[in-house]
């Protein structure tokens, strides 16, 4: 059953974040407690990943799936698709509490949305969860390929940010050359591992980071990185700072000892206070490729997908990001405001317009 929240300030929350729609999603004999949050539909039906985290309390996972829905708004805005944001987040550990009938319950309830939302793969989850949560309902992508889908989209999202990696370097080096660069890639998960091997292939000088050291030392190995700690990652004389794991990790303490010059990864909600944070940067002379411009990879794999684009198109689609990154950060150096707030004010311009054409 949906239910309707507890909470008393949501309202207020939704009027902050600016959202249509929040829904409660439980089913007790099952284990299932999950949030669907729509944030803007004006360009088209709201996409988003299915996030799976066991989050500390039912308001942590508010704040995650209204942040996240948000951005997702900003990110098919500025990358051009005829999608709206939105996000689903479960409750609970993927690593032991996963399983086909959650995912398939889940699948109910946003077969009941009636195509307003569309899901797609998130962490926590994989194509074949995609999979499950699709014999209840069409409105997801990501899709294994034997069943037509994009299948693991990681590939695609680590593309695009390696795009706007080389887009950040070229604005201030005048090359987007990345032999000899030095990058640290905190996260070493599937985009992360995906991002150092494409920087290494450049020559990059790579630093990688995780909290969990197997798979940092193996990421390590395989692609001739180096292994760092992670309390040493703010530290150090860097290029590029890639943060590829948990968002908010640049916030009023990691600011203050940040001596890199880039800042662009394919965390989502990097920046702890869009405002606060993204003001302190811009005045320490640190170009921010914002995230939800350059993590669009992922997106645009599924928006290709329903479109019905083969994996050419797919491919140039995310090499639009390069071009949109630089455009973002000369907006930002011209009219000297953060580049957080630039990429919103285009994306904000587009929906702007588009809701204008539908009115009429």
């Amino acid at each position: 059953m949906s239910s309707e929240t507890p909470y008393p300030q949501m309202f207020d929350l939704l009027r902050q974040f600016e959202h249509q729609k929040i829904v409660f999603c439980q089913d007790h004999t099952i284990g299932l407690k999950a949030i669907i949050a729509i944030h803007d539909t004006t360009l088209g039906p709201a996409i988003g990943g299915v996030r799976m985290l066991p989050y500390k309390t039912e308001l942590e996972a508010i704040d995650d799936v209204l942040r996240l829905s948000r951005a997702m708004t900003y990110k098919s805005a500025i990358s051009g698709v005829n999608l709206g944001g939105g996000t689903a987040v479960i409750i609970g550990d993927h690593r032991t509490q996963k399983s086909e009938v959650i995912l398939r319950r889940l699948g109910q309830f946003v077969e009941e949305m009636n195509g307003s939302f569309i899901a797609s793969l998130d962490m926590g989850t994989t194509s074949k969860d995609m999979e499950f949560i699709h014999m209840e309902t069409n409105h997801v992508v990501g899709l294994p390929k034997s069943l037509g889908g994009s299948g693991d989209t990681a590939p695609f999202t680590a593309k695009g940010v390696f795009y706007g990696i080389k887009a950040a370097v070229k604005e201030l080096y005048g090359t987007d050359s990345m032999a000899g660069r030095t990058v640290a890639v905190q996260g070493t998960g599937k985009v992360g591992e995906h991002l150092v091997s494409l920087l290494r292939e450049e020559n990059a000088k790579v630093y990688v980071s995780d909290i969990v050291e197997d798979r940092m030392i193996q990421v390590s190995n395989k692609y001739g990185a180096e292994a760092i700690a992670h309390n040493n990652l703010f530290d150090m004389d860097l290029d590029v700072y890639a943060p590829c794991a948990l968002g908010g990790t640049v916030n009023n303490y990691t600011i203050e000892r940040m001596k890199c010059k880039i800042i662009a990864g394919s965390a989502n909600n990097q920046l702890a206070n869009d405002r606060e944070h993204g003001a302190k940067l811009l005045e320490k002379g640190i170009i921010y490729a914002p995230d939800f411009l350059i993590n669009a990879g992922g997106l645009l794999s599924c928006y290709a997908e329903i479109a019905g684009y083969n994996v050419l198109r797919s491919a140039a689609l995310t090499e639009n990001i390069y071009e949109a990154t630089r455009s973002v950060i000369q907006k930002s150096l011209k009219e000297k405001i953060p580049t957080h707030q630039a990429a919103m004010q285009i994306a904000e311009d587009r929906i702007a317009l588009i809701k204008k054409i539908k009115q009429n």
